[in-house]
C-alpha cells in the first residue's frame, strides 16, 4: 500500500509539473503576441534577409500552386456558378477616393470565394459557415467595410479577412480568420518586372498578419480544428492578386526573449517556409471578376485549402469534380450541334468555327491545344523571322510588356542584339481571339503599321515620333505548305503580321508609377508631344489615342531625355474614321461626336499632363459621366489650378486649348513650342531640336 501510495503521489506531482509548465508557456506566448503589435518594426528586421533573396539568381520563393494543380482545380471549377458581383472595384485610372469601392468589391469577392467552394465541395444544404470582415491596422480590431465607411474609419483598413462564425465574438476574433486578404493599392506598381512577384515591403508585411493568425490559432480555446503551422494570406487590390503562404512549427519560436520582432523575424528564417505566388490580374476593365484566369484561381484554391483546414476533406473532391469536365465539354458540343463528337487519336480540341453555328466551338483535330499553345507561346528568348519586302529578319525577345490593349515585346535584331526595338505581334486567324481583343491586335499591328508607313512616305520625320523599322508577315520554322503568296497554311503563326519600330522606353504611365515624373518631366513631355502632334498634323493625321501608355521617355546618351508620341493606331486620316473611346482622356468633341477637331489632341494631352500632377481622375462608367466631369473641371477651373501649382507656362497651354475646344480654328503649335521651350531644363535650349535630318 505504502509503495503504492508512493507511485500515486509521483504521478500527481509529475501532473502539477507538466500542468504548471504548460501555463507558462501559455502566458509566454500570450505576453508574446500582446507585444507582436507593429508590422512595421517586423518588417524591419527581415530587410536585410528579403533583399538578399531578392538578389539571388534562383527564385527567392517557391510557389504555393503548380500550374498542373491549378489546371486541375480550373477543370474542377468548371461548372461551378460563382455569385455574381454586384459591387465592382474603381477602373484603371480611378484616384484614391474610391477605396471604398475597392474594400465593398473585395468584401464581395471573397464572399463569393466562399460560398461558391463551400456549396461546390461541401454542402448545398447547410449554410455557409463564414462572413466577412476588415482589419483596423492602428488597433488591430474588425470592423464591417459599412460601418467602417460611416464612422469614417475607412483609411484605417488594411485588409480583409474570411472568418469563421462565432456567435459569443460577432465581431470575430483573430483565432477566427480562415484566410486574410491584405489590401494594399496599387498592388501593380509593387511588382517586379522580371517575376510580377510583390515588393519586400508588401511580403514583409504579410509575413507579420500570417505570424500573427498563427500565434492566435496556437491560443485558441475554442473547438476549431484551424492548422496552427500553415496559414495563406492574399496580396490584392481593385486590379491584381496573388497569394503568400507561411507554414512552420511554432514550438521552435523563442517566445521569452526581450525583442519580439527579432525573434520573429529570426524564426521566418529559420524555422518556416514562405512561397509567393506570382501577381496576376483578378478583374477585367469592366470591374468583373475573371473567375477562370489563373490570377483568381491562385485566390480560389488559396480559399479552398484554407477552408480545408476548418472542414477536414470536403464531400466532393477536386478529383471527382474534375472528372466530370469532359463529359461538361460533350454535352456542351451535343447542345451546340457540332456533329461527330468521337475523340481523336490524340483526346486533344482545338478552337474551329463550325457550319451551322455562329459561334467559336470546340472541335477535335489532330492539332492539340497543349501543342499549339507551346508553338504560339512568346517568351524572352524566343526568336521570330519575318518577311520583310523579300527580306528575313529576326527579331530576339528581350522582354515582354503589354498596356490595356494588347501585349508587345523589347527585341532586338539578331545580328545586332545591343539595339532594342519595340515588337508588335498580330493576331492569326488560328488563333480564333475575341472579336474585342482581335480588334485590339489590329489596330495596334496592321493599323499602325499603314500609319506609320502613310508618315514615312510622306516625309515626316521628327525624334518625337516612332520610326518604322521593319513590318511584314512571320515566317514559321518549317516547312510552308501555303497555297499562294498571299495565302496560309495550316501552321498557327503563318502569315502573322509583325511592326518593329524604334525607339524603346519606359511609359509615362511607368514613370509616373515609380515616383520619376516631376515638374521639369512634365514641361519636357508637352512641349515633345506637342511638336509630335505638330509634325503630324502638317500631313493632316490626328493622333487620337493619347494616354500615359501612349508617351515613351526615351533616353540616348548623357544628354536630357526626350519624350515620344507612339501607338498612332487610331490615328484619324480622313473624316470617316472614328476616334478611340477613353473616358478619362479623350477629348469633348471625341465623346461627343467620334470625330476629332484640331485642339482635340491638346486637350488629351492636357488632361494627361493633369493627371501626371496627381489630379484626381474620377471612376467613370458612361459618355455622360465623362462629359460631366469635363464640364464641372473646366468651368471650375479644377484643372487650370492643378497644373499652374506645378507650370505657369502649362496653366496657361492648358487655359489656351480650353479656348479652342470645339472650335473650327486651328492650334498655333509654333508658338506654344517656343513658349515651352524656354521653360525646359535644358542646356543649349535655343537649339532646333524638333526634327531630324
Amino acid at each position: 500500500m505504502e509503495g503504492g501510495s508512493t507511485d500515486q503521489e509521483t504521478i500527481v506531482s509529475e501532473t502539477n509539473k507538466s500542468s504548471t509548465s504548460s501555463d507558462i508557456r501559455s502566458h509566454k506566448r500570450k505576453e508574446f503576441l500582446r507585444e507582436f503589435v507593429g508590422s512595421d518594426m517586423f518588417s524591419a528586421n527581415l530587410e536585410k534577409w528579403l533583399e538578399e533573396l531578392a538578389g539571388c539568381d534562383s527564385p527567392a520563393f517557391e510557389v504555393p500552386f503548380e500550374l498542373i494543380d491549378l489546371q486541375k482545380f480550373g477543370y474542377a471549377l468548371d461548372g461551378v456558378l460563382f455569385q455574381q458581383l454586384i459591387r465592382m472595384p474603381s477602373g484603371v485610372y480611378a484616384s484614391g477616393a474610391d477605396e471604398a469601392a475597392t474594400y465593398l468589391a473585395i468584401e464581395d469577392f471573397l464572399h463569393a470565394s466562399a460560398k461558391g467552394l463551400w456549396e461546390a465541395f461541401w454542402s448545398r444544404d447547410d449554410p455557409m459557415p463564414f462572413h466577412i470582415t476588415c482589419v483596423n491596422e492602428a488597433n488591430l480590431k474588425f470592423y464591417q467595410v459599412e460601418k467602417a465607411i460611416a464612422d469614417g474609419k475607412l483609411g484605417g483598413l488594411c485588409a480583409t479577412g474570411i472568418f469563421l462564425n462565432n456567435s459569443r465574438h460577432r465581431h470575430g476574433k483573430w483565432d477566427d480568420i480562415l484566410q486574410l486578404a491584405l489590401v494594399r493599392p496599387n498592388m501593380r506598381s509593387l511588382l517586379k518586372e522580371s517575376n510580377r512577384k510583390p515588393s519586400l515591403s508588401v511580403i514583409g508585411e504579410a509575413l507579420f498578419y500570417a505570424l500573427r493568425i498563427l500565434l492566435s490559432r496556437s491560443l485558441s480555446s475554442s473547438n476549431t480544428n484551424l492548422a496552427v503551422n500553415s496559414v495563406f494570406v492574399l496580396l490584392i487590390d481593385s486590379q491584381y492578386g496573388g497569394v503568400l503562404k507561411v507554414e512552420g512549427d511554432l514550438s521552435k519560436l523563442k517566445f521569452g526573449s526581450s525583442n519580439v520582432y527579432e525573434c520573429a523575424a529570426d524564426w521566418i528564417k529559420d524555422y518556416s517556409h514562405v512561397a509567393v505566388s506570382p501577381i496576376h490580374r483578378i478583374w477585367n476593365d469592366l470591374g468583373n471578376a475573371n473567375w477562370g484566369d489563373i490570377g483568381a484561381l491562385q485566390l480560389l484554391c488559396a480559399t479552398f485549402n484554407s477552408i480545408l483546414q476548418f472542414t477536414g476533406l470536403p464531400t466532393n473532391s477536386i478529383e471527382d469534380l474534375a472528372a466530370d469536365h469532359s463529359s461538361r465539354l460533350q454535352i456542351r458540343r451535343a447542345e451546340r450541334q457540332l456533329g461527330d463528337t468521337r475523340i481523336n487519336r490524340n483526346d486533344l480540341f482545338r478552337l474551329q468555327q463550325h457550319t451551322v453555328s455562329p459561334e467559336i466551338v470546340e472541335v477535335q483535330e489532330e492539332f492539340g491545344n497543349l501543342e499549339l499553345q507551346k508553338l504560339m507561346k512568346l517568351e524572352v528568348g524566343s526568336v521570330l523571322w519575318l518577311e520583310d519586302s523579300n527580306r528575313r529578319k529576326g527579331y530576339l525577345v528581350n522582354e515582354i510588356l503589354s498596356d490595356e490593349a494588347a501585349p508587345f515585346y523589347i527585341a532586338s535584331p539578331v545580328e545586332d542584339q545591343g539595339n532594342a526595338l519595340f515588337l508588335y505581334v498580330g493576331s492569326h486567324s488560328s488563333q480564333m481571339e475575341s472579336a474585342l481583343e482581335d480588334m485590339k491586335l489590329w489596330y495596334q499591328v496592321q493599323r499602325q503599321t499603314k500609319i506609320l508607313t502613310i508618315m514615312k512616305q510622306k516625309g515626316l520625320s521628327s525624334k518625337y515620333l516612332p520610326h518604322l523599322s521593319a513590318s511584314g508577315r512571320m515566317i514559321h520554322p518549317g516547312q510552308c505548305e501555303r497555297p499562294t503568296s498571299s495565302g496560309n497554311c495550316s501552321h498557327p503563326w503563318c502569315g502573322t503580321p509583325i511592326l518593329v519600330t524604334s525607339p524603346v522606353g519606359r511609359t509615362v504611365a511607368d514613370l509616373i508609377v515609380d515616383g520619376q515624373f516631376g515638374p521639369d518631366e512634365m514641361i519636357r513631355c508637352c512641349h515633345d508631344c506637342l511638336s509630335a502632334l505638330s509634325t503630324a498634323a502638317s500631313a493632316g493625321i490626328r493622333h487620337g489615342d493619347l494616354r500615359p501608355e501612349n508617351v515613351i521617355c526615351v533616353s540616348t546618351g548623357p544628354g536630357q531625355p526626350h519624350f515620344v508620341l507612339i501607338g498612332w493606331g487610331h490615328a484619324i486620316l480622313e473624316d470617316r474614321d472614328r476616334a478611340a473611346m477613353n473616358l478619362h482622356f479623350s477629348s469633348t468633341y471625341a465623346l461627343q461626336e467620334g470625330k476629332l477637331c484640331s485642339a482635340s489632341d491638346a486637350e488629351s494631352l492636357v488632361y494627361l499632363l493633369y493627371f501626371c500632377s496627381g489630379g484626381e481622375l474620377p471612376e467613370l462608367d458612361s459618355v455622360e459621366g465623362a462629359l460631366l466631369w469635363r464640364e464641372t473641371s473646366w468651368s471650375k477651373r479644377f484643372i487650370q489650378q492643378r497644373l499652374g501649382n506645378i507650370s505657369a507656362v502649362v496653366k496657361a497651354f492648358a487655359d489656351y486649348v480650353d479656348s479652342l475646344c470645339g472650335t473650327p480654328y486651328p492650334m498655333n503649335y509654333e508658338n506654344w513650342l517656343r513658349r515651352l521651350k524656354k521653360h525646359m531644363n535644358e542646356e543649349g535650349c535655343g537649339k532646333e531640336i524638333g526634327s531630324l535630318d
